[in-house]
């Protein structure tokens, strides 16, 4: 049984539209690059309005903050564990995951083609995506409903195990840096008093104070922790999709009329959007 390719769509009737698709059905998050690039420049334009950049820039800021926060990562989680992270990371700017309405789209298509033929017929239907694929297999070789709830709501549930320790390591970094920016205060602080006698001494272990602080504070507010926020937004659609699949098919199997389907279906879609779609069928 081959579930290669999506079956055929409608426009979009339920589109929320917050994603751009590439030419490799790839959808790129524009929130997330315009939110990061939008944040970086008009820091980088305070700075540049303040007065001279090199005043920002401290090798041993950037040594001590960075340093200190790859250090603790690495101690607290395997190394392929954080190596995979930055997979885990692009996902806040890359997205594969079918869009909750397209999913409804599909399953509601699915129903209609089991009313009219039966739930065998769905054997060569072509499904694009890989876990509505799987749910129609199991549907189609005869298992029972209660089984197929017991197998994709475990598949859902180790979804979510795994996108947590993602989360969690992200989230780490953001509470590690602003921690080493501190450090770094205390060692500029500590090396400050300690030759108070010599004014041309002062000036450079403020800096390495203050500018530690700084760049701990951006890398957890500016990158890591909307990062994090944004991979568990991520985390919840995909649980969302999911879920849609679980009650779609498991409607399928039941024998419920397509309508039906898509009232129930209809549920997972924001109050507003599910209004306009209802006075529209009406």
């Amino acid at each position: 049984m081959r579930f290669a390719s999506q079956v055929p769509r409608s426009a979009g009737r339920y589109a929320t539209g917050r994603v751009l698709r590439n030419l490799h059905g790839v959808r790129v998050d524009i929130g997330t690059v315009i939110g990061l690039l939008l944040g970086t420049a008009l820091v980088l334009l305070a700075i540049f309005l303040g007065g001279s950049p090199s005043t920002f820039l401290d090798v041993q800021s950037a040594l001590i903050v960075i340093g200190g926060t790859l250090g603790v990562t690495f101690i607290k989680s395997p190394m392929a564990r954080v190596f995979g992270t930055m997979g885990v990371v692009k996902n806040a700017f890359l997205n594969k995951l079918t869009p909750t309405d397209e999913v409804i789209e599909t399953i509601i298509e699915l129903s209609r083609k089991a009313r009219r033929e039966s739930l065998l017929s769905l054997e060569k239907a072509k499904v694009e995506d890989p876990f509505l694929a799987k749910a129609i297999r199991l549907a189609v070789d005869g298992m029972e409903p209660a089984a197929i709830k017991t197998v994709l709501e475990t598949e859902i549930d180790y979804l979510v195990q795994r996108h947590k320790v993602g989360q969690e390591l992200v989230d780490g970094i953001a509470t590690s840096a602003p921690a080493f920016g501190m450090v770094g205060t205390l060692i500029g602080l500590v090396a400050m008093l300690a030759s108070m006698d010599d004014p041309a001494t002062i000036g450079p272990s403020m800096a390495i104070a203050i500018l530690t602080t700084l760049y701990g504070a951006l890398i957890a507010n500016l990158f890591a922790q909307p990062i994090v926020e944004k991979l568990k937004d991520r985390s919840r659609e995909e649980v969302k999709a999911r879920t849609v699949v679980l009650y779609g098919v498991l409607s399928i199997v039941e024998g419920d009329h397509p309508a039906s389907v898509e009232q129930k279906l209809g549920a997972f879609l924001e109050p507003k959007l599910r209004e306009k779609e209802e006075k529209k069928a009406a």
